[in-house]
């Protein structure tokens, strides 16, 4: 990051300041334009997560209902 401390030309001098304003300006908008590709980047991690987590929920549903199927299977017909 670029430090620009307010310097004595730049309060005397209005084309000093609207330079160096431009300059702060542009480092502020790389920096925010850093950020926000690296929460676009965030958001699609966790919409991948959130998907992988319904396939494996679902799965598990489907496995448990498999298996509570077949033992009321078995235990209708054990039953005499």
């Amino acid at each position: 990051m670029t430090n620009l401390p307010s310097t004595d030309i730049e309060k005397e001098n209005l084309e000093a300041h609207v330079a160096l304003c431009a300059q702060r300006y542009e480092s502020l908008d790389k920096r925010l334009t850093k950020i926000e590709d690296k929460v676009s980047g965030l958001q699609k991690t966790i919409e991948d997560s959130h998907q992988s987590m319904t396939r494996v929920i679902i799965g598990t549903a489907g496995t448990i209902i498999t298996a509570a199927t077949g033992i009321l299977f078995l235990i209708m017909t054990k039953m005499p």
